[in-house]
């Protein structure tokens, strides 16, 4: 009896250890966040997605506004939780602490009980300091930034929540032409009021959050040498005294670290709230580079060898979960093509995110429900075309054509290609109503897909009102059947 004890012991010291082993694997894929933006004409069910996040161990994610669907999927997860407040509402919630209070009450309270949100941090305003905004947010930020941690620590989850602000990489430059990291410093007419955001963030042991974005560092620059914008590139390195950088991304890292150092405080913890690369609207994006940046980001991000300047891991979230379709294209086409996995949830590249080059591929949002296979083409009868540009103009104006750009992946349609992948993509957004496949007579509805194999023409997922109308239309349909049966029936008696 002895022998099977110590044999029995035995066992559950290996599977203790195994347990062990598998558990840190998990935490080392977990460390890689992924941002959860919501601004698409059709959104996949918040359930099924983050079903996908689990599939594929994405341990973190950013949220930019508190979304109730979205955190009842959360709940129950061990799925860490960033959750932000939107730029407009820093005024309120600088000047009333009972605004913020409230926010807290409904946003974090409301899902802390035992097997709720795995909430971690809150975004206060996201990248409010950006140039373009020309001051807008700069004296609400802060005092929002205060009344928002002081309502988490009245709620009592100040040591598990830390209110933080997501800063865009240009509260900080370089004032030497050289643009060596060393000479980072935040910009001057924002410095003194970036470096108390600083002191308030460090007293309470939360990070500095900054979104870089190399890729924009090669589009708004024709002589950026393209290799620097990757991890793998063999372009000449950058030496910073006895430093060396061969990638763009650890410059611009060290460039923080070495404003932070700067203000006093050298050790300050910093999160990359956005980083990564888009596949579509611009020639540089593509499925080939997005895959080749982002996996290049993840292996260094969990390496351990950090950058020049500061050794270890990096706590980064990518950008971002699923392409939006509906977001603003004022900065760039790419801005609606950043997601890894496309607009129905089906991964774009193959990508291991646990960082041990294993290659991976990644799963699939699973039963997605698309609308009928239709589509909605140029009329090849049709002669008359004078109104053939006012039209594309118009479905382009009010769905997505973002694809049909300069070096984009339909940017080799004909000119009646370009009209038919407009006229579908309205009709797709207006969820296949056959009245948005007119276009003064132009149009037609075909079962037949126009895509070719370099550009898609996409049939939409039919959730929430887009299914209910085609349910309703069938229903409509039945009961016009079942009426004309009746009218049958009684004249025929």
């Amino acid at each position: 009896m002895e022998k099977i004890g110590a044999y029995t012991c035995n066992y559950s010291l290996i599977i203790v250890f195994l347990i062990y082993i598998l558990s840190c694997r998990v935490s080392e894929g977990s460390s890689i966040g992924v941002n959860w933006g919501t601004m698409a004409k059709h959104q996949l069910p918040p359930e099924s997605v983050v079903q996908m996040m689990k599939d594929n161990g994405f341990g973190k994610v950013k949220l930019f506004e508190a979304d109730d669907k979205i955190l009842q999927a959360l709940a129950g997860t061990d799925i860490e939780v960033m959750i932000a407040i939107p730029n407009y509402m820093l005024e309120q919630m600088s000047q009333d602490p009972d605004a913020a209070a409230s926010w807290v009450e409904a946003n974090l309270t409301a899902y802390s009980d035992s097997g709720g949100v795995n909430i971690r941090y809150v975004a206060v305003g996201n990248e409010p300091f950006l140039t373009t905004y020309n001051g807008s947010y700069l004296h609400t930020t802060l005092p929002a930034l205060k009344n928002m941690q002081e309502a988490i620590n009245h709620a009592g989850l100040g040591s598990q929540v830390k209110a933080t602000v997501p800063f865009n990489a240009d509260v900080y430059n370089s004032p030497d032409s050289n643009q060596v990291p060393s000479a980072g410093d935040f910009r001057p007419e924002i410095r003194d009021l970036t470096i108390e955001i600083v002191q308030y963030l460090y007293s309470n042991d939360a990070p500095f959050v900054v979104n870089i974005y190399p890729f924009l560092s090669l589009y708004g620059n024709v002589y950026f040498p393209l290799d620097y914008a990757f991890f793998d590139g063999s372009n000449k390195p950058i030496r910073d005294g006895d430093l060396v950088y061969t990638n763009v991304f650890d410059a611009n890292f060290d460039t923080l670290v070495s404003s932070l150092s700067k203000a006093g405080y050298p050790d300050m913890k910093i999160t990359i709230g956005e980083v990564g690369w888009p596949t579509d609207g611009d020639k540089h994006a593509s499925i080939q580079y997005a895959k080749r940046f982002n996996q290049g980001m993840i292996q260094h991000a969990l390496s351990g060898k950090g950058t020049p300047a500061r050794k270890g891991k990096i706590d980064v979230y990518l950008f971002s979960l699923i392409d939006e379709d509906a977001k603003s294209i004022a900065p760039g086409s790419f801005e609606r093509h950043w997601g890894i996995f496309e607009f129905d949830g089906k991964p774009k590249y193959e990508l291991d995110l646990s960082g041990l080059q294993e290659n991976k591929g990644l799963v699939a949002v699973d039963g997605v429900r698309y609308m009928h296979k239709r589509w909605c083409v140029l009329n090849p009868l049709v002669k008359e075309l004078e109104d053939l540009a006012r039209n594309i103009d118009y479905a382009c104006s009010l769905s997505d054509c973002t694809a049909l750009g300069y070096g984009s992946s339909c940017n080799n349609l004909s000119v009646q290609g370009n009209a038919s992948y407009a006229f579908n993509m309205y009709y797709q957004f207006n969820n296949q109503n056959d009245w948005d496949c007119d276009f003064s007579g132009l149009a037609m509805i075909t079962d037949e897909d126009p895509s070719d194999d370099k550009c898609r023409f996409p049939v939409m997922i039919a959730y929430g009102h887009s299914l209910v109308r085609q349910h309703m239309k069938l229903v409509n349909i039945l009961l016009a059947i079942l009426e004309g049966c009746i009218v049958f029936l009684l004249l025929v008696s």
